[in-house]
């Protein structure tokens, strides 16, 4: 009967526990949150981002970029660069100096809804979705089919849910939709309709640009709110590594920039394929790279919100394969943030990718430590972090719930360790020990910390052996279906109901 008993208060006080932690509280007194500032961890010395940083000079100097549209060498070489007899463009030392110091800083990202900007300063990170999946991960049968406008949608909708991914980037590609302008549309609309958070897109041709942004103009309610207020960016692959410039991409990126998109610089080579293999040369190329994009834009427009994305990949060197949830992935995005440091402009990296194709413990592992070492660099935008498979071709809805668990956890280990007076007092420990109860379980001072000073996983299950079998034996990814469910069932149309319903009688929209 005591055993009884003493089970039956202990079972009280963990549900008094439990509904403590689940009450409502304050966004800026929750334990984590966007744009916790990072920087503890730096795998380059001062020394080496300075040698870097030369060495991204000399490159720029000495080879220079290929393949530059006609409007991008004018723009280029009015502002001082150096186009060569062999067609490359070289870009004097003074001449980035002098566009680093016009550059963007301190710039927000907008969401629709001001609760979701995202103010790129210093070490604040964030994290979100990206990529161009083509396929998407059905647990149903452990197969990969096509990726649609519908899936891309209900990944937005489910982003809007998740308290720890912070902005939803273009995820997948509609291949349901053949003509290329209306899947640029699509995606666009798929993104906004289904939240409120910045949101990312890329476009198939430049031409494409001028209708997006007219749709992007209605979702705004203007031209005036938009450029007030840019709630979508522009992922631009402006250059082809090694050291070649993207003539579609670019020619996008000025339109954007005309029309007063924020845009991501994107430079995304391989180590060992299209990048050096060497950890920091390939470094040494993306930096060079996305210097080159900084003086495109701030040669067309100073000022112009730009993201530094340095994105090199990594390759398995004995199959050419991408490695995207490796270590040397993870090394790689973390000096690039440092990089970002250095120059002191926003900048963005992928993490969070998984080479394996299902979300298991190698999926677990890739992205908690490839996030984890993006977060702890103080990295602005920390690309691709939740949901991508199979080294970016495979995107998985109940990942991008997962990786919501996973990631609150990260941004837990970002926040670091609170040391204040009152968090070192021992005055708690004198009440405990002399004279209290000898444990801490009760004590004012733990229930007051327990939703500011800790975070609980949603799905993530701390149940002891005996507890799980009684509740029937709960699996994880039962558990992550039965939650994308529930959101997808509970979500709402983003878009005011008399807009959607006129854009959905313009335009030929493929989701619900």
């Amino acid at each position: 009967m005591l055993d009884i008993k003493k089970r039956a208060e202990r079972s009280g006080g963990r549900a008094a526990r439990v509904a403590l932690r689940s009450a409502p509280i304050a966004k800026n007194l929750r334990p984590v949150r966007a744009g916790l500032p990072g920087g503890q961890y730096k795998p380059l010395t001062d020394a080496e981002v300075l040698r870097i940083h030369h060495a991204a000079l000399d490159a720029l100097e000495q080879i220079g970029l290929s393949q530059a549209p006609p409007s991008g060498v004018e723009i280029l070489t009015r502002a001082g660069a150096i186009l060569g007899d062999d067609g490359r463009i070289r870009f004097p030392r003074a001449l980035v100096e002098d566009m680093l110091a016009k550059a963007a800083r301190n710039i927000t990202l907008h969401g629709r809804d001001p609760e979701y900007d995202l103010h790129l300063t210093g070490t604040n990170v964030h994290f979100g979705t990206a990529g161009a999946a083509v396929h998407v991960v059905d647990l149903a049968t452990n197969t990969y089919r096509d990726s649609t406008a519908q899936d891309l949608h209900d990944a937005a909708k489910i982003t809007h849910a998740l308290d720890n991914v912070h902005f939803f980037q273009r995820a997948m590609v509609a291949r349901d939709i053949s003509d290329n302008l209306e899947m640029d549309l699509n995606t666009i609309y798929a993104c906004c309709s289904g939240t409120n958070k910045h949101v990312g897109t890329s476009f198939d041709d430049p031409s494409h640009v001028a209708p997006a942004i007219k749709l992007l103009h209605r979702i705004a309610g203007g031209e005036e709110a938009w450029r007030a207020r840019p709630f979508v960016s522009n992922s631009n692959c402006f250059v082809v590594p090694p050291m070649k410039f993207a003539e579609e991409s670019c020619r996008s990126m000025e339109a954007c920039i005309r029309a007063g998109m924020p845009v991501l610089l994107l430079s995304a080579g391989q180590a060992g394929a299209t990048a050096p293999a060497p950890i920091a040369l390939a470094i040494v190329q993306a930096v060079a790279e996305c210097l080159a994009g900084v003086v495109y834009v701030n040669a067309m427009a100073p000022g112009h919100p730009a993201v530094f994305g340095t994105w090199p990949f990594v390759s398995d060197l004995r199959t050419g394969a991408m490695s995207g949830g490796s270590a040397e992935q993870a090394l790689l995005t973390a000096g690039c943030a440092q990089m970002h440091h250095f120059y002191d402009i926003p900048g963005g990296a992928a993490a969070g990718i998984s080479d394996s194709k299902l979300p298991d413990m190698q999926a677990g592992w890739e992205t908690g430590i490839t996030n984890v070492l993006a977060g702890l660099s103080g990295l602005n935008m920390v690309y691709e972090a939740v949901g991508m498979h199979a080294s970016l071709l495979g995107f998985c809805l109940e990942s991008l719930v997962l990786g919501d668990d996973v990631l609150g956890q990260v941004l837990r280990t970002v926040r670091g360790i609170d040391v204040t007076e009152d968090s070192t007092s021992i005055e708690a420990m004198k009440a405990v020990c002399l004279g209290g109860p000898g444990h801490y379980l009760g004590s004012d001072q733990t229930l007051a910390l327990m939703q500011t000073e800790y975070i609980y996983p949603t799905l993530g299950n701390r149940m002891s052996p005996k507890e799980w079998n009684e509740a029937n034996r709960p699996m994880l990814l039962d558990q992550a279906i039965a939650r994308k469910n529930d959101i997808l069932s509970k979500a709402k149309i983003q878009i005011d109901p008399e807009v959607d319903a006129a854009i959905r009688a313009d335009y030929n929209i493929y989701f619900k």
